[in-house]
């Protein structure tokens, strides 16, 4: 496990406890560099969706937290915020509340001169992705997916 694993999946552990008491949901942890900071973000949900209030609420009690622990030798960023409508697929349970919906897939490479692919979330498992186009079915290997999400409604 890289370091930047362990610290997410350390962190996820330290966060399990005030998302579950709080009856939030944790959507994702990263740990990543951008430019010269290292940041520790937590992502966060609850039906209805999130507040400004419910992000202060667990920022404080992470702060606490990784404070008291301090398994994170870099100097880093936290944040705890809202995953956005624009969130990336990444676990099973966003695949699962997902089924139905339009999604947008990105590929690295161009699949039949496109990289760029929506429709309905039919299935997944844990190598591809099926979706519905214009009422046909394409799969995709998730090695082939840059970036799967929500298609966003405008």
């Amino acid at each position: 496990m890289s370091k930047r694993e362990d610290y997410e999946a350390r962190t996820e552990q330290l966060l399990a406890p005030i998302i579950e008491a709080n009856r939030f949901e944790l959507v994702d942890v990263e740990y990543v560099k951008e430019g010269s900071n290292w940041y520790l973000r937590a992502y966060i949900d609850k039906p209805g969706g999130i507040t400004i209030d419910d992000c202060e609420l667990v920022s404080r009690a992470l702060s606490d937290v990784l404070d008291r622990e301090d398994f994170i030798p870099d100097a880093y960023i936290m944040e705890v915020s809202s995953p956005g409508l624009g969130r990336p697929l990444k676990k099973p349970k966003d695949y699962d509340r997902s089924i139905g919906k339009d999604v947008e897939i990105r590929t690295y490479q161009a699949i039949n001169h496109e990289k760029e692919f929506v429709g309905a979330l039919k299935s997944y498992d844990k190598d591809t992705v099926t979706i519905i186009i214009n009422e046909e079915e394409t799969t995709f290997a998730k090695s082939d997916i840059a970036l799967i999400r929500l298609a966003l409604e405008l």
